[in-house]
């Protein structure tokens, strides 16, 4: 069957598929299942594994619970917990109910949680065992109840057919299948592409929450486009590790959605993932690709890369042209194992990866990529293969999605980017005014990103809109670009460039363990942070060079796709 329709957007071939064209999302769940039902399915990180049919019993009691609370198609059920494969669970019971999941990063605080909770008029919550711990119940009056993400049990009830469900849930799970549950047993929500299947909060904060009304068209979009372009070039039983927060679209869709509609194998960190944990978790797993966010590559490069290869010896022979190719395959090797060693590519998302880390990856041939995307496009917007990988862009525009710049040069003047296409949400709840800046007339999300796009499509991010700078002579300074430079200077960690009057000024946080594996003093310091100014403005134009640098004693609060949270510093 012709799936889509062809169209073309500037410098770039796409593939939108008309709405009449799109299959159920939920089909490609029961699929999955169906098809793998005796394969392991989701493992909670050396805990236990549950395979596809269990997957499915565990769905299907969740259901039965639904219905004794009353949950209608429509109605909103939250979850807020750290990654699991009972997170995982609720998240799929919801929409093959045909309920609205409300997914909450856990990392919110209580009243960013009940404000979530309340704004989106969710009936049940979903809590882990540590936000269980901090929420207050009674801000949260219209709850129908609270239930424990480890085992289903309930926490706060308000509902007697919901309490008596619970208690008797195996006997009505019986009763229901007397001859033992089965893949034909399988009668799920149909959905249809512009029905709303999930609220995506951009931010907790009462004022400045944006719920992202996303359809399941926005979901089959993402999860087509990884299976036709991804699945080909992955293992048939691929393994995944959950990293990112699933709470967070990136995360959600590339390393819990499309593996498990693949019939992968996912493992959760269900624990803060330090970097230590996770270079183990990639040893012991050993995914068939690794999703992650710059800080993470970042951090893995700098502490068990580097030290092993910047040694004299090695930097002399790397300079020998005879040798330094062998030199290179054995880097990459290097490089290669503290990921596990069986990734088909690291693919980077979320914010920019320093250049200083890319070049040294792209040298020694390392299969790294970078993709683009909102949570308002859920959230691809553009990606690119490694074999297609341009240094310094983020991909071309995605299947199902046109991209264009508003520029009137867009392959050199920087313009707003905008998209359009199946991934595309339907807008934020209950935020008309939000809606209409960022949705126009003709279906354009307007990112508030800026870039440019190359005559083969391939898309370049200069900064985001609301970062420009504003020179002293009136030029536009994108700070992005600066910070890429600081942070590979000598004792930087975390970096970003705020504007003080006429003046730009960087504030640093230090690499914290050299400072004091080195022995440094603070005047020591200082003195390097000067002298990283000096060495910086020789490389930047008069207009966006730095006057000060400020260093900070504490880490930056971050969001949780661990970019720094610009407005608290300006």
């Amino acid at each position: 069957m012709q799936m889509c329709r062809k169209g073309i957007t500037f410098a770039q071939n796409f593939e939108i598929c008309a709405m009449n064209d799109i299959p159920s999302f939920n089909s490609l769940i029961v699929q999955s299942i169906k098809d793998n039902w005796l394969l392991d399915a989701l493992t909670d990180y050396k805990g236990s594994t549950l395979q596809y049919h269990d997957v499915a019993r565990k769905i299907e009691k969740l259901h039965i619970m639904m219905k004794a609370a009353g949950i209608e198609k429509g109605d909103r059920v939250a979850v807020c917990g750290r990654n699991s494969a009972h997170w995982a669970v609720v998240f799929l019971a919801t929409l093959t109910y045909g309920a609205v999941v409300v997914p909450i990063l856990h990392e919110f605080n209580a009243e960013q949680i009940h404000n979530i909770v309340n704004h989106s008029e969710s009936k049940l919550l979903f809590v882990g065992d540590y936000v269980v711990n901090i929420i207050d119940p009674k801000e949260m009056p219209h709850l129908e109840g609270i239930l424990n993400l480890p085992d289903f049990s309930l926490h706060t009830c308000h509902n007697e057919q919901l309490m008596n469900a619970r208690e008797h849930l195996n006997q009505l799970f019986g009763e229901k299948y007397p001859r033992a549950f089965r893949a034909t047993d399988i009668h799920w929500h149909v959905d249809e592409p512009e029905e709303l299947c999930m609220l995506n909060y951009t931010s907790g904060t009462t004022g400045f929450s944006k719920g992202v009304m996303l359809p399941y068209r926005s979901l089959w979009g993402n999860v087509d486009f990884c299976i036709t372009q991804l699945g080909p070039l992955l293992p048939k039983y691929s393994k995944m590790l959950s990293i990112l927060p699933m709470a967070h679209m990136y995360g959600q869709a590339i390393e819990f959605l499309f593996p498990f509609c693949s019939g992968y194998h996912l493992f959760f960190l269900t624990r803060l993932p330090s970097p230590a944990i996770i270079a183990e978790a990639f040893k012991t797993v050993k995914p068939s690709l690794v999703v992650a966010v710059p800080l993470i590559i970042e951090k893995i490069i700098r502490k068990r890369v580097f030290p092993k290869i910047q040694s004299n010896a090695i930097k002399i022979l790397l300079q020998m042209p005879v040798v330094s190719k062998k030199v290179k395959e054995r880097i990459c090797q290097e490089v290669y194992a503290a990921f596990g060693g069986e990734a088909y590519e690291v693919i980077v998302g979320g914010a920019p990866l320093n250049q200083e880390i890319e070049h040294f990856l792209r040298d020694i041939d390392f299969p790294i990529t970078t993709g683009y995307g909102t949570t308002e496009c859920a959230p691809l917007i553009s990606y690119s293969d490694y074999h297609d990988f341009v240094s310094g862009s983020c991909g071309t525009p995605v299947n199902h999605m046109e991209v264009k710049i508003l520029s009137p040069d867009p392959q050199h003047i920087a313009g707003e980017i905008v998209t359009r296409g199946t991934n595309v949400m339907l807008g934020y709840y209950k935020n008309e005014e939000a809606t209409n800046k960022a949705l126009d007339k003709d279906g354009w999300y307007h990112t508030g990103d800026l870039g440019t796009m190359s005559a083969d499509g391939h898309i370049f991010i200069r900064g985001r809109s609301k970062n420009m700078l504003l020179g002293a002579n009136g030029q536009n300074v994108y700070p992005e670009e600066i910070e890429d430079k600081l942070s590979s200077m000598t004792m930087v960690s975390e970096c970003i460039v705020v504007q003080r009057g006429d003046n730009l000024v960087a504030l640093v946080y230090p690499d914290m363990d050299e400072v004091k594996e080195m022995g440094f003093t603070s005047t020591d310091l200082l003195n390097i942070m000067e002298q990283n100014r000096q060495q910086l403005n020789d490389v930047l134009p008069p207009y966006s060079r730095i006057q000060a640098i400020e260093v900070r004693k504490e880490e930056f609060e971050k969001t949780p796709k661990k970019s720094i949270k610009r407005y608290l510093y300006k």
